[in-house]
């Protein structure tokens, strides 16, 4: 399997550049692991519901999440990322 290429959006740099250091080191590792397999069980990735039943999520730790989308086979586009507030 190809490794997945990611994109960020604007919103997501912008949020991500606000978190703590310790949560972008999270990331970073789980962006890691997302890259080979966005399906890792550890991301706990799960599609979402209502506005946003076309988009993805996964974990980055009990409380950190990125949102995203696939662009094609080996495509992510990363929308946001931050608290569960981004689910609204």
């Amino acid at each position: 399997m190809q490794a997945i290429t990611i994109r960020p959006t604007g919103l997501f740099e912008k949020q991500y550049r606000k978190l703590p250091k310790k949560i972008k080191e999270f990331a970073k590792q789980k962006e890691v692991a997302f890259r080979e397999n966005p399906f890792h069980p550890s991301l706990d990735t799960h599609k979402l519901h209502g506005k946003d039943k076309d988009v993805w999520a996964f974990s980055i730790n009990h409380k950190y999440r990125i949102k995203f989308v696939f662009l094609n086979t080996t495509t992510a586009l990363f929308l946001e990322i931050g608290l569960h507030d981004i689910y609204r």
